[in-house]
């Protein structure tokens, strides 16, 4: 097997360096909504930008504003309707999410999967990476990356005790508004990749891996973001030797991580999350 060989295509050197970049931003991101005890955010905003897709595809919108507009609205609806404590964040992801997912279904079912490949926004695909996807998703996490070094505490803070930190006059509302939209804008920027069907896992997989082999968040922040691009590296390779789509290659690095992990650590670290989850 020439491992070497794919990286003489260019579209797969660019594949790579987004699955890099990628992993690692979804993971950074990623660990917050695990810390939220949302780690459905990530699945159900996915399938609610599906729906943004099909609207933009259809209307021949541009895919980033179109999915982009929707996926942010999606989550400012969700996190409304969360903070008003009418319905728990869960249902509210879900009411709102499967909806939009399932326009997004509709649309193409009554006028066809027109513009960009249904198939690969669903599962992911490496093919159309270009040179300014990679640009891109660079500096999103360099802006990501900037934003959680400088709002690192009042992060933390809203993330493990939001009442509490309201009650010390931290914006909590704008801060999970903040971080709402920056989940939707990792996940637009990575649906290419991972597709839809699969990004609640990369954000989720790669943090709980890292929760697993530390108890400071701060070291859990660094290891998920390592894992995560390790994973997404690993896993871009995998995808195209064994002739898979990169998404479900991905996932499944990540998942067999995780497994070796869960298993290596043994019956002390099953005991700590179990009592965590109390």
């Amino acid at each position: 097997m020439d491992l070497l060989g794919p990286y003489q295509f260019e579209f797969f050197r660019n594949g790579v360096m987004v699955a890099t970049l990628a992993g690692g931003l979804c993971r950074l991101v990623g660990a917050f909504v695990v810390l939220k005890g949302m780690s459905y955010i990530g699945h159900g905003l996915s399938h609610a930008i599906f729906g943004g897709f099909a609207a933009s595809a259809l209307l021949g919108v541009n895919f980033v504003l179109g999915a982009g507009a929707w996926g942010i609205a999606s989550a400012l609806m969700i996190n409304g309707v969360t903070r008003r404590r009418v319905i728990g964040a869960d249902a509210a992801i879900g009411v709102i999410t499967t909806a939009s997912f399932a326009l997004g279904l509709a649309l193409f079912a009554v006028f066809g999967r027109q513009g960009q490949s249904f198939d690969a926004a669903l599962f992911g695909s490496i093919l159309g990476v270009e040179p300014a996807q990679v640009w891109g998703i660079a500096a999103l996490f360099a802006v990501v990356g900037a934003l959680v070094f400088v709002f690192y505490r009042p992060l933390l803070f809203t993330a493990f005790d939001p009442e509490v930190a309201a009650g010390c006059g931290l914006p909590t509302a704008r801060i999970d508004a903040a971080l709402m939209v920056v989940l939707a804008a990792t996940i637009l920027a990575t649906m290419q990749v991972l597709g839809v069907t699969l990004i609640a896992a990369a954000l989720v997989i790669p943090a709980t891996v890292a929760r697993m082999l530390t108890n400071s968040f701060s070291r859990l922040l660094v290891l998920a973001t390592v894992i995560g691009s390790a994973t997404g590296f690993v896993g871009m390779n995998v995808s195209y030797h064994l002739d898979i789509q990169s998404g479900p290659a991905i996932v499944l690095v990540g998942a067999g991580l995780f497994a070796v992990v869960f298993v290596a650590s043994g019956s002390s670290i099953r005991g700590r999350l179990a009592v965590g989850h109390h």
